[in-house]
């Protein structure tokens, strides 16, 4: 097994999985709360906090690694990159997954002639131009972006900074690569095959994905239901934790 996992509480099994560059104690602020009601899987993806490197590094390849560790009758929860994990893994073993919780999530990233809701290929052709130039940099840019329209952009900035920096940077090449997926990911096609029960939780000043993918997410989903942040960019659960707890537990309980 190469992914690592932090187990916590008691419950229902929750796996959660961070975004693009980060690692699972992104999470960590949700724990107190959702520990005593769910059993927490914080996962970090391949390459990623203490988990080591895949070859082949892709999509399928990923939601594969999460399936390994995955426990019976779990709830996902995918934020970002990580959202686009639990679609994989939901798509491609439907049985192993009972519901799902996608946060700041798009069937798709970068804008296409028949998608314009989601984010310029420059973005991410930039930050993978920057991170031959300076990593640390670079990553530090995307955590700013990730907040940038925030209500509360330089808390919500200071907590993600702070949780980054408690477990091991990124594997570069794992980041190059998962940085590949966000680009080369288009799962439209396959959106109306996900019929587990969704929860969309998405902010309403995401620059990133888009609050528009969230509402074509809905309309488009077999069971799904959405949840809009005022306020909130592309990382709901720091900046409006509360309500974003409320939700989940809403969602979630029995």
């Amino acid at each position: 097994m190469s992914l690592h996992v932090e187990v916590i509480g008691q419950g229902q099994p929750l796996v959660m999985l961070h975004g693009w560059g980060s690692h699972g104690g992104v999470f960590q602020t949700l724990v107190k709360p959702l520990s005593k009601l769910f059993t927490l899987h914080l996962v970090d993806l391949p390459g990623h906090g203490n988990s080591r490197p895949i070859e082949p590094y892709h999509l399928y390849a990923m939601a594969d690694e999460v399936a390994e560790i995955l426990p019976a009758h779990a709830d996902v929860l995918g934020w970002s990159l990580g959202g686009q994990v639990a679609m994989r893994l939901a798509l491609d073993k439907p049985d192993m997954v009972r519901r799902m919780v996608l946060v700041a999530a798009t069937p798709c990233f970068v804008n296409k002639p028949d998608w314009q809701i989601g984010t310029e290929p420059r973005v991410f052709d930039d930050f993978a131009t920057s991170l031959n130039l300076d990593y640390k940099k670079t990553m530090q840019q995307n955590l700013t972006l990730q907040c940038m329209n925030a209500k509360d952009a330089r808390k919500t900035i200071k907590v993600l900074r702070d949780k980054f920096a408690e477990r091991p940077a990124a594997n570069t090449q794992a980041v190059r690569h998962s940085l590949q997926v966000l680009l080369d990911t288009d799962l439209r096609e396959e959106i109306p095959n996900l019929r587990k029960p969704t929860l969309l939780v998405h902010g309403d000043r995401d620059n990133l994905a888009p609050v528009q993918a969230a509402h074509w997410m809905m309309q488009n989903l077999p069971a799904g239901f959405l949840r809009v942040m005022a306020g909130s960019a592309h990382a709901p659960f720091l900046s409006h934790q509360e309500q974003f707890v409320e939700a989940i537990v809403q969602f979630l309980e029995p």
